[in-house]
This record gives structure tokens, C-alpha cells and sequence, in this order.
């Protein structure tokens, strides 16, 4: 197979899942729908370096790695962050709740190293799981590594329709509320203020003259404040053992805070979409060792773990929330948000609210009371946590 031919197919996949999303507003995930079609593709034509030979060899995809997580690191923003303090609390709740139900009900069912595989890609995106199937593969444990990658693939059909459920139920209880006169809310553009927070422009006392800034100028910068975290990595190893890619989000955090790093650098530099596309095609490319039946033997060990995760993340979440006066359903849906994070966390809580209510102001409201714990809620999980998490669990391999 050509490389442009190898590419042609890989891309059309993976438009295939975007459409599929889109027409379902997004409750088909797009992973899921590329997921399927590669592994048919494997189990037929697809050679089993497909897509090494369409350009995308593992060196490439962890240059990206440590590009988009650096990246990741520039979106945090301490305004938003102290507003939202008992969000966090939560969310950081819920994650513990899966943490502690899987180490121990979890590790007595399936096995100690199914759970420390399946944690970070759980509570996570496509990077802790790209962290922990690459760690299984290395460490010889190749089913394992396929199911990193499927669990990150299917988690999502757990949290959408969850989340949607208990959204409607908090919708409903704070509509009531607000058209007794009950609830206060600000409509005003603080709401969006708040909202937009975490992609306010970092300062500009490092920065050259616009003329200079080019998308040249922020890869060598992201790349600058990646190696540097690559060194800290290994200047430390021989004291203790520490992930580069959770050095790096805590790199991109400081270099953001001092203005060194502009916010959304990867894609202020026009390479965010790329950076993405060779990350989606390096994570599916670890189900070239997925056979039938091979899927049928993680099946059981899937089902359950998402299972036993999400009552954890419940029971968590809803002790958190009494404690900090937060309605159960709105922190469970905060805790959620480690299942898909951005932007279905955006999604689901706008469907949620256009079917609740027709009124404009009435929308408003529950918008600017339901969206930014959202909002922050899968920035937690998803962005830092899930990420550190990989970077830990990988030592327990």
C-alpha cells in the first residue's frame, strides 16, 4: 500500500467518525464510529503498519505528545480555578472515588494491573491513554494495551446519557427555582466572562513585536518549555522516577503564568489540528493487535470497570457535594465530565438546556449556572488528572 493511498483511508475514517458524531449530536462518540472501522480494516485489508506507512511512525506521535500536552498546561487559568474552587473539590472527588473502588473491588475482580491500566484512560482522554497502552505494550502485555485504547474508546456511551440524565433532573429542580424568585442568578456578561477565562491572553512582557511572533517563534517556544521538562525528567530519575508529559503540563502552567507561553500556543501556531490528527492515528493504531478474539476475553473486564468506576464517582461525588452544599445531581454531572471531557461536556449541557426550556432569559440562567461547572469540571479530569495519573500509574507497571 502507497503512502497517499495509507492516508487517503486513515483521514476518511476518521471524517467518517465526525460525521457520524455530528448528525448524532455527538451520542455516537467519533472515536467509537473510527474505532470500528479500523478495526475492520485490520481484520481485513489493513496492513498492520498502516499507519507508520502513512507517515505517522511513534517518534512523530510523541513529538505531539509532548507538544500537546505542554499546550494543554497554557489553558489553565487561576481566575477561573478560584472562582470554581468547589468544582474542583468535586471533581477531584469523583476521580478519587474511581481510584479507590478500582484498587480494591476492582483489583479483587479483574486483576491488579487490568485496573492501573484502565484508571488514567477512564478518567481521560486520548494522551493518558496513549501513556498507558504504550506502558503495557512495553511491558509485554498486549491485550492490556488494546484495552487502554477501548476503554477511552467506549466510556463515553456511560457518561453521555448518565450525564444528560442527572443535567435534566438539575435543570428542572433550579427552573423551578428560578421562576418561583427563588434563584439569583447573573445573566449578565460576567457569566461569559467566567466562561471564557481559560483562554484569556497571557501576558505580554516576554513577547516580541507582533512582526516576530510567528508560528515558528511558538513551536520553539513549546518545544523550549517541553525539552526543559524533558531534562527535569531525567535530571530527577535517579532520585525518584517522574513522567516528562506530567512535567510538561506543569511547565506549560508556569511558562503560561509568567507570559511566557501564550494561551492556545499550538493553536494560535496553526498546528493544533494536525498535532490531533497524528495522536488519533497513533492511538488506533494500537488495536493492529486487537483479534476477535482477543475483544470478546477484555469484554467482561471492560463492562465491569466502567461499571464499579462510575459507582465509585457517584458515591464520591455525592459525599463532596453534601459537604460543600452542591445538589447531588450537579455534582455527579461534574464528576462526569472525566468520561469525555471537552467539548461533549459543552454539548450535552446546551442540549440539555435548549429542551428544558424555550425562553431566552430562562436559558440564560441555567447556562450560566450549569455550563462553567461543566466547563472546569472536564478541564480537571481530562486535562490535568488524567494526565498525571497516567504519568504515576505507569511506574506500576
Amino acid at each position: 500500500m502507497s503512502q497517499m493511498l495509507a492516508l487517503v483511508i486513515l483521514t476518511l475514517i476518521l471524517f467518517i467518525g465526525d460525521l457520524v458524531a455530528v448528525r448524532t449530536k455527538a451520542w455516537v462518540p467519533s472515536i467509537f464510529i473510527c474505532a470500528i472501522l479500523f478495526l475492520v480494516g485490520y481484520w481485513t485489508f489493513f496492513p498492520a503498519d498502516i499507519v507508520a506507512v502513512a507517515g505517522v511512525p511513534p517518534v512523530v506521535a510523541t513529538m505531539m505528545m509532548y507538544l500537546l500536552i505542554t499546550n494543554m498546561g497554557t489553558l489553565l487559568s487561576i481566575k477561573e480555578l478560584k472562582t470554581q474552587w468547589k468544582t474542583i473539590v468535586i471533581a477531584l472527588s469523583g476521580i478519587l472515588g474511581i481510584v479507590v473502588v478500582l484498587l480494591s473491588v476492582g483489583t479483587l475482580i479483574f486483576g491488579f494491573e487490568t485496573m492501573v491500566v484502565a484508571i488514567p484512560p477512564l478518567v481521560g482522554g486520548v494522551v493518558s491513554a496513549l501513556i498507558m497502552s504504550d506502558a503495557a505494550g512495553e511491558a509485554g502485555l498486549s491485550s492490556l494495551a488494546v484495552f487502554a485504547i477501548v476503554i477511552y474508546v467506549i466510556q463515553g456511551f456511560a457518561g453521555y446519557p448518565i450525564t444528560s440524565f442527572v443535567l435534566k433532573k438539575e435543570g428542572k429542580r433550579l427552573l423551578k427555582l428560578y421562576r418561583n424568585g427563588e434563584l439569583q442568578v447573573d445573566v449578565t456578561d460576567k457569566a461569559k466572562e467566567e466562561i471564557a477565562a481559560t483562554v484569556e491572553a497571557a501576558p505580554s512582557r516576554w513577547r516580541l513585536p507582533e512582526k516576530y511572533n510567528t508560528d515558528f517563534l511558538k513551536f520553539f517556544k513549546l518545544a523550549l518549555v517541553s525539552y526543559a521538562a524533558y531534562l527535569v525528567s531525567t535530571l530527577v530519575a535517579p532520585l525518584f522516577s517522574i513522567s516528562p508529559f506530567v512535567l510538561c503540563l506543569l511547565f506549560g502552567v508556569i511558562a503560561s503564568s509568567v507570559g511566557f507561553l501564550e494561551k492556545q500556543a499550538l493553536q494560535k501556531a496553526n498546528g493544533f489540528g494536525i498535532a490531533i490528527l497524528v495522536l488519533m492515528l497513533f492511538i488506533f493504531d494500537g488495536l493492529n493487535q486487537a483479534t476477535p478474539s482477543m475483544m470478546l476475553q477484555i469484554l467482561y473486564p471492560l463492562v465491569g470497570t466502567i461499571v464499579i468506576g462510575v459507582i465509585g464517582m457517584y458515591i464520591f461525588s455525592f459525599i463532596a457535594g453534601k459537604i460543600l452544599g452542591v445538589s447531588k445531581n450537579m455534582a455527579f454531572a461534574v464528576s462526569l465530565t472525566a468520561l469525555y471531557g471537552f467539548p461533549a461536556d459543552y454539548i450535552i449541557t446546551n442540549e440539555v438546556i435548549k429542551s428544558l426550556t424555550e425562553d431566552e432569559k430562562e436559558r440564560e440562567a441555567l447556562t450560566s449556572r450549569m455550563l462553567p461547572p461543566m466547563l472546569v469540571g472536564g478541564f480537571i479530569t481530562v486535562t490535568i488528572v488524567s494526565v498525571i495519573l497516567a504519568g504515576i500509574f505507569v511506574g506500576f507497571l
